[in-house]
């Protein structure tokens, strides 16, 4: 297999020729005289006779600015496309494309372009899908979040906390990408409608969570204490929030990054609608966050308040004994 030429420039003869054959055209007027003092001065075109590979050109569509750039190298160890031959129709063309490599068999025997663009489309997202979760495809992501490509947070409360993509499923075809918001830990769908035909799959379900675990300095912390009531106006906020001290963790382990944990609270006529009521707030405790990192240690790994006196062992041996199933039966419990 040898590399295509259609991505790299002329030779050097053949574009000297050209270049005389441009510069002696009567008629073509100054544009054509530009181009050629271009050429001659080493400025690459945007025709497709540039060094614009396949990957960056699908990387640069518009679109798919969630993309990175895999690694030709991981794309050609055999190790890392384990199992993705038997979802990718039209496997060997596919690859040829995505590696800008000139096919082996006659033109006649390669089916419809548009199939395997699309082929080659689906084999860049499962490969892009694994390489972000490798060490360099991490790094290559922490480069767009830190400038902000991802987008922040639509909600109020998380005073703008920069997003990462990620899919609902591991499988293409289930459902389009979605971004993931570390400070309150949940998903959202894009903003722009162009990224909805971007399958959730070339992100995967593990990467959003393998992010922040590998760089906890952009996480959030898990705890997050509320401002006086004092600083309730908004140039006291200001003030507080320029002189505020550098924040630390001291669980080396846990969010190196100040929490945004205020939670909105519906109100009529400025008094609560009470959480018991047909219309009142649900599930507000998801939103809420312990006021200091002691308090995560006062709770087990089932969530439950840590009590000497309760005896889990005993609850699990009788959560697991076998017991007769309960007749609800109406007519035989009236008999």
């Amino acid at each position: 297999m040898s590399r295509r030429n259609d991505y790299h420039t002329l030779p050097q003869g053949e574009q000297s020729l050209q270049d005389e054959e441009a510069i002696s055209a009567t008629g073509e007027g100054d544009e054509e005289m530009e181009d050629a003092v271009d050429q001659e001065e080493g400025y690459s075109s945007s025709t497709p006779t540039s060094t614009l590979t396949w990957i960056s050109w699908f990387c640069s569509l518009p679109g798919h600015e969630y993309f990175c750039e895999v690694a030709e190298e991981f794309i050609e160890d055999d190790f890392n496309l384990t199992g993705l031959n038997v979802m990718v129709p039209f496997w060997k063309e596919a690859m040829e494309m995505v590696l800008d490599m000139e096919p082996d068999e006659d033109t006649s025997k390669i089916p419809d372009v548009s199939i395997v663009e699309a082929s080659a489309e689906l084999l860049y997202g499962l490969c892009h899908q694994r390489f972000i979760l490798t060490r360099a495809g991490l790094q290559a992501m922490v480069d767009k979040y830190e400038a902000g490509v991802f987008g922040s947070c639509p909600r109020v409360y998380c005073n703008g906390c920069n997003v990462v993509p990620c899919g609902r499923s591991d499988l293409p075809g289930t459902d389009t990408v979605k971004l993931f918001c570390p400070n309150c830990n949940d998903i959202y769908t894009p903003p722009s409608s162009r990224f909805q035909g971007v399958d959730g799959a070339f992100f995967g379900t593990t990467f959003a969570h393998l992010f922040f675990q590998s760089y906890r300095e952009l996480a959030p912390a898990p705890f997050w204490k509320p401002a006086s009531p004092s600083s309730t106006s908004p140039r006291s906020s200001a003030s507080s929030s320029s002189n505020q001290p550098a924040f630390v963790n001291p669980n080396p382990y846990g969010g190196q990054k100040r929490a945004a944990g205020k939670v909105y609270v519906p109100k009529i006529y400025g008094f609560r609608v009470s959480e018991r009521a047909k219309c009142g707030p649900r599930m507000q405790w998801m939103r809420l966050r312990p006021e200091n990192p002691d308090e995560l240690d006062l709770v087990d790994w089932r969530g439950r308040w840590i009590d000497d006196n309760d005896h889990y062992e005993d609850d699990e041996e009788h959560i697991d004994e076998d017991r007769p199933m309960e007749d609800f039966d109406p007519v035989r419990c009236s008999g």
